[in-house]
């Protein structure tokens, strides 16, 4: 829609110092002729926007410009002050708490209401986290070089990355990263990485793609699972996969078939369930989990 499009340019001229009709035109996918006459448009709408020819020329909106906060109503404004704060959960400085005061002090008679959406992504380890996001974040800024001890499924190692972009999916943070080890982008999770330092090594960004982070492609279903869960356990299926994961069995008891993705994992969730889960298929899951009570069993026999 027009409409959007227009919005979109206004956004980038707000971000960027200068930009190009060719530029936009590829960036909407449009004709330079659409992105001429949408200029012509912004600028009857009172947006001063200034464009020249040649060599150094552009498109740019002129100095001291400020943008008019009726552009944004009441409730944006709440969101963006929603957003900040969820940052600020997470922050090691107080530059999101100080941005926030900024707009609030500026838009005090613009904003009315309550708030009704309250994000906090520190998690458990807030002590931790903050002082790692904050590293990272300078060390994406600076372009230098990530040095940190990595502790995975197959043990633990020192790492030397070129951090790219802070991600926070499934409910953990991640850095989206170039692992000179493996020389191949990685996905790293902040509370596995201990002794994260910024180097004063710079390094020259690489055509850095964005992380893939479908739930099809970090966790493919290669493991065909089927298992039966005691009714008393729905809470937990429900809270974890939704409420459309299980069918009722005649017996009252609930039928679970899911894809999984790793069989350790898969393995570790069974167990946390203790005896109101039984395994169905495959038959080598159901062999592994009765290896392991078995040797539980010894364990708590010799204590």
């Amino acid at each position: 829609m027009k409409i959007d499009r227009l919005i979109g340019i206004l956004s980038v001229l707000l971000q960027e110092e200068k930009t190009t009709a060719p530029e936009l035109a590829e960036r909407f996918e449009v004709s330079r002729r659409t992105i001429n006459r949408d200029i012509e448009d912004l600028c009857r709408a009172g947006i001063p926007i200034q464009t020249a020819q040649g060599t150094g020329g552009g498109i740019r909106i002129m100095n001291g410009y400020r943008m008019d906060r009726t552009i944004l109503t009441s409730r944006d404004m709440q969101m963006i002050l929603a957003g900040l704060r969820s940052l600020d959960s997470v922050s090691g400085s107080s530059y999101y708490s100080q941005l926030m005061e900024k707009i609030q002090a500026g838009s005090s008679g613009f904003i009315s209401g309550r708030d009704s959406i309250l994000i906090d992504l520190s998690s458990w380890y807030r002590d931790s986290l903050a002082p790692k996001i904050e590293t990272i974040q300078n060390a994406i800024e600076n372009r230098h070089l990530l040095t940190f001890t990595y502790y995975g499924p197959t043990g633990e190692g020192e790492r030397t990355a070129e951090p790219y972009y802070v991600v926070f999916k499934w409910s953990s943070w991640y850095v989206w990263a170039f692992c000179l080890k493996r020389q191949d982008f990685r996905l790293f999770k902040l509370n596995r990485m201990d002794k994260v330092q910024e180097t004063d090594m710079e390094f020259t960004c690489r055509n850095a793609p964005m992380p893939d982070l479908s739930t099809e492609k970090i966790f493919p279903g290669e493991i065909k699972v089927k298992a039966i869960f005691s009714p008393d356990v729905k809470w937990r299926l429900v809270e974890e996969f939704g409420p459309g994961c299980f069918t009722e069995t005649e017996d009252g008891k609930l039928l679970v078939s899911a894809d999984y993705t790793d069989k350790d994992t898969l393995t570790t969730w069974i167990l946390t369930f203790g005896d109101k889960a039984e395994v169905l298929e495959p038959a080598e899951l159901r062999e592994r989990i009765c290896q392991i009570a078995e040797a539980l069993r010894e364990t708590y026999r010799r204590s």
